[in-house]
């Protein structure tokens, strides 16, 4: 087949009669329109994910479908040498390629080959100790979202010149509009280009992304080596799923038992460069370039080594290892045969995607191969796959050598053992090669600048400055407050991030402060009870002179409390801190940096307000994670500690019930005048701490003294009660059930949400909705009393309807609306209509 960039079919490709696509089209009613090559460049699958149910599986990438590698790198430099005329050679000269992970990594670089003299970098989901991100963006149809942006030259982003951005596909675009927006907030620019295999966008799609390139004020342009759209029917997800659960309930294509041999991985030494980088995870200069081309042919004559007499060989790279893979694979290509007689190299990557195998002439993913991840992800384990490896019903399609390509970073016992990637290759080929290519980490860099001190009251916040020091940076003089419609609409459209930006704070009427008067009465000794029992557990389990670091800002009441339960009841001074955690985006490195120059890490116990789903709290395990190992930083434990768990996702609490803490019921006026927290890379640097504001000129609503006051004055009353509940929890398998994530998944998938980030369970959560977000409907517990006296005072005053529910493990869930525009609100921008 040929296209702008010259041939970039096989002939193996063009004896194909069958559209890879029509065993999905017919079952699901999607369609491609579009010119003859879109079919020939796109086949379908199901996906696995409730996000997408389909998945345009490209024949010319090397992810899904195994490909001559000259084909995958060919489309890829021809991309490239097309954003160089465009460009113009100044221009060109002047320009970085930025590849999406984890599909299009490979694809990226082959483009910044066609460039000619364009530094690459990648996104990353693998955190890596000791280098800071640079920013990160947001994927929203994954099964996996987060990119981080890690490089080791923190200036590579930095330049004027042109930004080209290049992925597999360009859909929607919504991933390319999150990623321009937020680099540009920090490194502006006036050119971007977007590279891409296929371009399906709708109309409104492109109108978008001209929408956004007129806000910022650059010009944006797209190459792609076709176009076309995809129609999909109104009921696609739901078709999807029931297609998916149809045939997982019956037989799917996995692969078949072999029809002969299993192979014993043999371990090559590459004799990989010393010194180079494996890939662009934190850039790849044309420098690098060069010492890899120079290298290739003595790496491929080692394996060649081992290949006597194998007519079908597959390089298989590893997820975001495709590009180190890729070159193999051609270097060995011109070894063996150079593409012609009866030997031949293919090249294909594993990856994380969750897919239907179909084994189908019109199916695109005709056989799976899933095995754990070995190379210890920051998001947990999970399964990965190796797709169309196997041959499945067809034994042509039999690889009769197979050459395993990982990092150094996978080459763990989960790759090596029963059920591990090697084990499940060898069982579908005759000769199995594993090379190792070292995972390049940047050398550390010069020591950071000292960082500052905390902030206290009464400078910042209305806490005494012995209660708590702030672990941030003062933005009150920062004009940062949006209205919550908009803010709602940015979020949810992926134009930013929720902790770009703050709400404007809510001042509640007279009716709302009586309430809340009431409920600080009637709760106080509660509250005192779950106080003194989750700070004695801590006191107990995690040692004598804990240092408490609140999850700033719901958890920071709680950590006032614990520490004067701790002084109350046992004389002690106990260190409290407040620190940021963002959603999506981790935790304030710069302030763990401080907290492990001050304090022992092993010491430090994170603490919350409460548990919803447990979002944060696996938030916080993962940010943790990613320091494992790093010098200094290692000794952090991601157990978080809260007053209430009624989600059931720590070990460490006062009480598993779900009800109303009064320092829920307000903002900052509860929470000694301070806003909720904001990372934006315009104001936090990499050195600086996240950011908040001090809302000093509403000082005559706070009542965060009056709080603390109120609860601390039961302290004596609820000694008894406590001491008996922390002797019963000592004695409890206090395991986590997750009870709570499992509820949201399915209350996600009952009211058509799918999407547990809209999702928000517990008396806390659900206020925190109705006082910041944009309220779709209340689901009540059948009977809750008055608990909820102030979510349906706030309910009636937004006009949000409250339903009840017989059923419902929580007191109440808060359900934010799901596709939210201000239309969606009325005129006024203040009511949700129900569904």
């Amino acid at each position: 087949m040929s296209g702008a960039n010259g041939t970039y079919g096989t002939e193996e490709e063009t004896v194909r009669t069958v559209w890879t696509g029509e065993w999905v089209a017919g079952r699901l009613g999607v369609a491609l329109s579009g010119g003859d090559e879109l079919p020939e460049l796109l086949g379908l699958a199901l996906r696995r994910n409730p996000k997408r149910a389909h998945l345009l599986v490209s024949n010319v990438l090397g992810k899904h479908v195994p490909q001559r590698p000259d084909v995958v790198h060919g489309a890829g430099v021809g991309l490239g040498r097309r954003v160089r005329a465009l460009l113009g050679d100044e221009a060109a000269a002047r320009s970085v390629v930025l590849g999406y992970a984890e599909t299009a990594t490979g694809l990226g670089h082959s483009v910044a080959d066609g460039l000619g003299s364009a530094p690459y970098l990648h996104s990353t989901r693998r955190p890596v100790p000791g280098v800071d991100r640079v920013g990160g963006f947001e994927e929203e149809h994954s099964h996996a979202t987060s990119h981080l942006l890690l490089p080791e030259d923190r200036e590579l982003l930095a330049g004027g010149g042109p930004l080209v951005l290049v992925d597999d596909e360009f859909s929607t675009g919504r991933t390319v509009l999150n990623t321009v927006r937020s680099l540009h907030a920090r490194f502006p620019r006036d050119r971007y280009v977007v590279v891409a295999l296929v371009d399906l966008r709708s109309a409104g799609d492109r109108d978008r992304l001209a929408e956004c390139a007129a806000e910022l004020g650059a010009r944006v342009d797209l190459v792609s080596l076709a176009a076309g759209g995809v129609r999909l029917p109104a009921d696609v997800l739901a078709r999807g799923r029931e297609l998916v659960a149809a045939h997982e309930a019956g037989t799917v294509a996995a692969a078949p038992p072999p029809a002969r041999g299993s192979a014993r991985a043999v371990r090559i030494d590459l004799g990989w460069p010393e010194g180079l980088p494996d890939g662009g995870r934190h850039g790849f200069t044309p420098e690098h370039r060069a010492r890899l081309e120079a290298g290739l042919p003595a790496m491929a004559a080692r394996i060649a080594e081992h290949l006597e007499g194998a007519r079908r060989v597959l390089v298989l790279g590893n997820e975001e290892l495709m590009y180190a893979p890729l070159r193999l694979a051609a270097a060995l290509d011109d070894r063996i045969g150079g593409g012609t007689g009866d030997r031949t190299v293919h090249f294909s990557t594993t990856t994380r995607s969750p897919v239907l195998a179909v084994d189908d002439p019109g199916y695109a993913i005709r056989t799976r191969l899933a095995f754990p991840a070995h190379d210890r992800p920051a998001d947990g384990p999970g399964e990965r796959y190796a797709y169309n490896v196997a041959p499945g019903a067809d034994p042509e399609r039999r690889f009769d050598a197979v050459v395993a390509v990982v990092d150094s970073a996978g080459d763990r016992p989960e790759l090596h053992g029963p059920g591990g990637l090697l084990d499940r290759l060898a069982a579908h080929t005759d000769r199995l090669l594993l090379a190792v290519v070292p995972a390049y980490t940047p050398p550390p860099k010069a020591p950071p600048r000292r960082l500052p001190e905390p902030l206290r009251g009464p400078a910042f916040s209305s806490y005494a400055p012995d209660e708590v020091g702030w672990l941030l940076q003062d933005l009150s003089s920062t004009a940062l407050e949006a209205p919550t419609e908009e803010r709602e609409e940015a979020v949810q459209s992926g134009g930013a991030h929720y902790a770009e930006s703050l709400p404007v704070e809510y001042q509640p009427s007279e009716a709302y402060r009586a309430l809340f008067r009431s409920a600080l009465e009637t709760s106080a000794g509660r509250v005192a009870r779950a106080v003194g029992t989750v700070t004695e557990t801590v006191l107990r389990e995690r040692g004598p002179r804990p240092v408490l670091v609140s999850l700033a800002r719901a958890g920071t009441p709680v950590g006032v409390l614990m520490r004067r339960w701790a002084r109350h009841a046992h004389g002690l001074e106990l260190p409290h801190y407040a620190v940021s955690i963002v959603r999506g985006r981790g935790i304030d490195t710069t302030a763990l940096r401080w907290l492990a120059d001050r304090h022992d890490p092993a010491d430090v116990v994170f603490v919350d307000g409460w548990t919803g789903k447990g979002a944060i709290a696996r938030e916080l395990a993962h940010a943790l994670a990613d320091f494992a190992g790093f010098p200094g930083l290692s000794g952090f434990d991601p157990r978080l500690a809260v007053l209430a768990d009624p989600g059931g996702c720590v070990d460490t609490y006062g009480t598993r019930d779900d009800f109303l803490i009064p320092s829920a019921c307000l903002n900052s006026t509860v929470s000694g005048l301070v806003s909720r927290t904001v990372l934006r890379a315009d104001l936090v640097g990499p050195d600086d701490f996240h950011g908040a504001k001090f809302y000093r000129d509403l000082a005559g609503s706070d009542v965060s003294g009056t709080f603390l006051d109120t609860v601390g004055a039961r302290f004596d009353e609820v000694a008894g009660a406590v001491a008996a509940d922390t002797a019963q929890l000592a004695a409890a398998d206090r395991t986590p059930t997750w009870a709570g994530w499992a509820a949201v998944e399915r209350i996600s998938e009952e009211y058509g949400i799918h999407d547990v980030n809209l999702v928000k369970p517990g008396v806390g959560e659900t206020t925190r909705v109705l006082l910041r977000r944009v309220p779709w409907k209340i689901l009540a517990r059948r009977g809750a009393g008055t608990d909820l006296d102030h979510v349906r005072l706030l309910a009636d005053q937004r006009a949000v309807p409250v339903e009840e529910v017989a059923e419902l493990p929580y007191t109440c869930v808060g359900l934010i609306h799901p596709r939210y525009t201000r239309g969606a609100t009325g005129a006024g921008g203040t009511a949700v209509a129900s569904r």
